[in-house]
């Protein structure tokens, strides 16, 4: 598969890239979500341009998930959240890759709704991973650099944040 650095649909995986790095950097778990939501809106685009059916799926779950974490954090909303993602991919997956941004999704409308700081971030961090596989599969150049700068940034941010608790309670 060739890959045009400079299609329309890496230009919107370069806006995902800066929103979703823009996320990482947040300490504040709002701002986190609000960036985050930027991010999956840019994805939504960039993966409907690639024809990637189930990671369009999973971002648009992802820009909803976002949006309704910053009003809640009912777990019966996240439980209709993950559970949608779920019959998004029992619908769209076609083979095992599929399932890459899915999970993500579902780990991600975890970490979102039911755990704060540290624990969130890490959960994420699992995302990612997932994040990171496929978008390589996929061909998706912006998307493969935003994940590793982001998985990056959130080590570095969660560092940051365990080194402010220990000195908050030193």
């Amino acid at each position: 598969m060739t890959i045009d650095w400079f299609s329309p649909a890496q230009y919107v995986g370069y806006v995902a890239f800066v929103l979703g790095v823009g996320s990482f950097m947040q300490t504040d778990d709002r701002r986190f979500k609000l960036f985050m939501a930027g991010e999956c809106l840019a994805y939504v685009l960039h993966f409907a341009l690639l024809g990637n059916s189930t990671a369009v799926a999973s971002s648009s779950m992802s820009l909803l998930r976002s949006l309704l974490a910053l009003r809640t954090r009912s777990k019966w909303v996240a439980a209709a959240v993950i559970a949608a993602n779920l019959a998004l991919g029992l619908a769209l997956a076609k083979q095992a890759s599929d399932w890459l941004p899915l999970a993500a999704s579902c780990l991600g409308t975890y970490a979102l709704f039911q755990l704060q700081g540290v624990a969130m971030r890490l959960v994420m961090l699992c995302g990612t991973g997932l994040w990171i596989a496929n978008n390589v599969i996929a061909g998706s150049v912006g998307g493969s650099a935003l994940e590793v700068v982001v998985a990056a940034v959130n080590i570095v941010t969660i560092w940051r944040m365990v080194r402010l608790a220990r000195a908050q309670a030193a």
